[in-house]
């Protein structure tokens, strides 16, 4: 069906209409928010025929659909999207891969294996002694100077607000 087989005008001006005795009962029961609701929705069919976007709006829509259909019935759009499903997980598979390659490459070019991880187990069960532990890397010792002046910039800022 063409766009210029169809009344339009008498299709716009009852959908419009229609609207106007739903939003006068809209009005009556919900208030008059609702009310001013409902007669701007419908005012739009009758608005979209004077001002010729209907014929737009028929064609943007008769788009989509032919899309739609086009997309569900072709058997050569379906395989164009299964390769496209393959492109995406040829991509993914591609980046994990690449990442492994580059910490192996970090690891042979510094010669540092990465630490053991450190297993936790639930009180009254034995830790698995198979796995070795790493050492907690040790702190350098700071001066307990260096402590106070870290906080003395905090508490001359709480002093000038007045908290103590």
């Amino acid at each position: 069906m063409t766009f210029e087989q169809i009344a339009w005008l008498p299709l716009c001006v009852a959908l419009t209409a229609a609207g106007v005795v739903f939003a006068f009962f809209a009005f009556r029961r919900r208030g008059a928010a609702a009310g001013l609701r409902a007669t701007a929705w419908a005012l739009l069919p009758l608005a979209a025929y004077l001002t010729g976007a209907l014929k737009t709006i028929w064609n943007i829509v008769s788009s989509i659909v032919g899309f739609v259909t086009g997309l569900v019935l072709s058997p050569m759009v379906w395989s164009g999207v299964a390769l496209a499903g393959l492109s995406v997980i040829l991509f993914l598979v591609s980046g994990v891969l690449r990442g492994r390659t580059l910490r192996v490459g970090r690891r042979a070019k510094t010669g540092k294996t990465e630490p053991a991880a450190v297993t936790t187990t639930a009180p009254g069960r034995p830790a698995d002694v198979t796995k070795p532990m790493s050492r907690p890397a040790a702190r350098p010792a700071q001066p307990v100077e260096a402590k106070n002046d870290d906080f003395s910039d905090i508490e001359d800022i709480l002093k000038k607000r007045g908290i103590n």
